[in-house]
């Protein structure tokens, strides 16, 4: 089953990119609604057991970000910080794999509920994959200030190779990496097939840019969206980037 969630405030709900990504644009009540809203469309087609996660604990690693990450820039916004945080929080997966995670950003709201302040379960194997070695080094660095077991890793790599490759198949893929030759975001599509058969029934495999990704998106979401291929898959619209949720 296929669907969309599109909250009615998307579209004004803009954070400025470059300027700063700590800031506040709602009400913190505002954001839990919507994002509350958002994993209810999740429970409702079957890829959440549940809603709850600790808000406490999301703040302290928000915290934790906002003071020891270096982030040039990020297209995360705080909703999305939420909401990925949450799905971690409420999945726990022990395994996780990033594609495409930049400075770390991206990657940390996925793993921060498994390490470092925000941590509400224990994972075995946490992996962000950023193709540029300079950026890797970045985003390994930001994570050593707040995970100090080493059980979050950022690795300097290709993630059709880590996820082909890795010995054990990720519980939740999370995908935001562009692909070179104008793939852009096409390249989503190849990393899943890379490691889809090894991944177990029910397992999360989440695309940020499900709204903006523009054309070359578009296979891998009529990919997903078949029932042929996962049980279930949610259009999450809480801002302009938009995330792809679904469920093999």
């Amino acid at each position: 089953m296929a669907r969309t969630y599109r909250h009615e405030t998307w579209d004004a709900y803009r954070m400025d990119y470059h300027r700063d990504p700590h800031k506040v644009l709602e009400p913190i009540e505002t954001e839990i609604a919507v994002v509350g809203e958002a994993l209810n469309a999740l429970l409702d087609d079957g890829i959440l057991p549940h809603t709850d996660y600790d808000m406490e604990k999301m703040l302290a690693h928000r915290r934790a970000v906002r003071d020891l990450f270096e982030i040039p820039w990020t297209a995360i916004t705080p909703r999305m910080q939420r909401l990925l945080y949450a799905i971690n929080a409420i999945a726990q997966p022990q395994t996780m794999i990033a594609a495409g995670v930049f400075c770390g950003n991206t990657f940390i709201s996925n793993a921060g509920a498994a390490v470092g302040p925000g941590a509400c379960y224990t994972a075995k194997d946490l992996i962000g994959v950023e193709i540029r070695p300079e950026e890797a080094e970045r985003a390994e660095r930001n994570v050593r200030r707040i995970d100090a077991t080493g059980v979050a890793r950022v690795v300097a790599a290709d993630a059709i190779d880590v996820v082909r490759d890795h010995p054990v198949a990720p519980d939740v893929l999370y995908l935001d990496a562009d692909g070179s030759g104008g793939r852009g975001k096409g390249i989503y599509l190849e990393i899943l097939e890379a490691c889809y058969d090894r991944m177990r029934p029910g397992a999360i495999i989440l695309a940020h840019n499900s709204l903006n990704g523009g054309p070359p998106v578009q296979p891998y979401l009529d990919w997903v969206r078949d029932p042929a291929h996962c049980c279930a898959s949610v259009n999450v619209i809480i801002d302009i980037e938009g995330l792809e949720v679904s469920m093999k």
